[in-house]
């Protein structure tokens, strides 16, 4: 069953409209709030105030699914983890699916960082809306590099922000031992781990 909106979800959107230059009709704003709804109630109250700083005219619904906090980075914050290993394959990064297969574009064009940026960035938003559209939680997804000694450090920051779960990182740190108290004390902190990623038990 379809969730309604609230009456603080509507007034939000009706003050979001206001100030953005939108008209929209009766139905419309129904129909709106109704697709909004199925979010997370505070995600969207943050894209509309994003929308009502950003945005100068015709609000849509676009518009504020491009800005849910959803645990995807934004399009440039993206970038910045994904470009170091453009033409690097030695360190390792952690990032979501939508920045996995955004990168495989750029790689296409890789001689050209700057047609690498674009196509990132233009495949990575279209991801990202087609996950949001869908309902898909945020998942991330280690890719190692092949620098072996900097490996642990980048997995275990994602165990501790929650990203990944720490038995998924225990297995691809099988040299790590007990002698290493601090990475010890972050995987156990860590489970379980109440993760921002999905996919991992």
């Amino acid at each position: 069953m379809k969730k309604q909106a609230s009456s603080d979800l509507l007034q939000a959107i009706a003050v979001c409209c206001e100030l953005t230059n939108t008209q929209l009709s009766q139905a419309a704003v129904r129909v709106m709030s109704d697709d909004l709804a199925q979010y997370p109630e505070q995600q969207v109250m943050g894209a509309l105030h994003r929308c009502r700083r950003e945005v100068r005219s015709h609000l849509t619904i676009a518009d504020i699914v491009a800005r849910l906090d959803d645990g995807r980075p934004g399009p440039e914050e993206a970038w910045a983890i994904c470009a170091p290993t453009l033409d690097d394959e030695g360190p390792t990064v952690v990032r979501t699916a939508e920045m996995d297969v955004a990168f495989g574009v750029a790689l296409g064009c890789a001689h050209d960082k700057v047609a690498a940026r674009m196509a990132f960035l233009e495949s990575y938003r279209a991801q990202c809306m087609a996950a949001r559209s869908e309902h898909r939680p945020v998942r991330w997804q280690p890719s190692l590099g092949h620098d072996a000694s900097g490996r642990e450090g980048v997995l275990l920051s994602a165990v501790a922000q929650g990203k990944l779960a720490a038995d998924h990182v225990r297995a691809l740190l099988p040299y790590m031992s007990p002698i290493d108290p601090q990475a010890e004390r972050i995987l156990a902190l860590r489970k379980p781990a109440k993760l921002l990623a999905s996919g991992h038990d």
